[in-house]
């Protein structure tokens, strides 16, 4: 796994799962497929239930992920099903690349810091609030989805789909295929620490 999609949050390390869906197209991926097999619901304690299925050369592998208002953060309680889903792809491919680390996408919570990635001056030094790290095209002021109601900035949107289209000849539906593969939601969800981080795999040409 790439340094870069390894993070660490207060002294534990995560992997990203844009990491996890770029290890497994390099391994030979050859489909994930997902099911809903519960329903959030009022008598199920609004819990989503999710189960993937990836298959790759190595085989099949498979990952059951939920989500509800409680394991979740505010601002994704409008999406637990698709949180459902992000989860349990993101465990079904950990087994698929063989990562033992969680995934940050499988955390919950109210946490109020951006991780930095292993190895850069970040990680080494104490967390800072959101409100101080730097994103693309800005000064101050982003987060991981999640974190706060901040979205991507019109610049930031721009960037992605200029970037796609001269560097990758894509159009803007496929730019958006690629963004729901990898964050489950299309670039105008994504914040701003996340399409900092979709500019930067378009830009390398990691989005598989």
């Amino acid at each position: 796994m790439k340094k870069e999609f390894i993070i660490e949050r207060q002294g534990k390390h995560f992997v990203l799962y844009a990491g996890l869906l770029e290890e497994a197209h390099s391994q030979g991926l050859k489909e994930i497929t997902t099911t809903l097999i519960q329903l959030p619901n009022p008598d199920n304690a609004n819990v989503a239930v999710c189960h993937a299925v990836v298959e790759t050369e190595r085989g099949r592998f498979t990952g059951i992920g939920d989500a509800s208002h409680e394991n979740v953060a505010p601002i994704m309680r409008q999406h637990i099903i698709r949180m459902a889903e992000t989860r349990a792809k993101a465990r079904a491919l950990r087994d698929a690349v063989n990562v033992g680390v969680t995934a940050l996408e499988e955390l919950g919570g109210d946490d109020d810091v951006l991780p930095a990635p292993v190895g850069s001056v970040m990680a080494s030094q104490p967390p800072r609030p959101v409100s101080a790290m730097p994103t693309y095209g800005e000064e101050r002021d982003t987060e991981p989805r999640g974190l706060g109601p901040r979205t991507a900035t019109e610049k930031q949107l721009k960037a992605i789909f200029a970037i796609a289209q001269s560097g990758l000849n894509l159009g803007r539906t496929d730019v958006e295929a690629k963004c729901r593969d990898i964050y489950g939601y299309p670039p105008q969800e994504l914040s701003r620490w996340e399409a900092s981080q979709f500019i930067d795999l378009l830009k390398q040409d990691k989005v598989a």
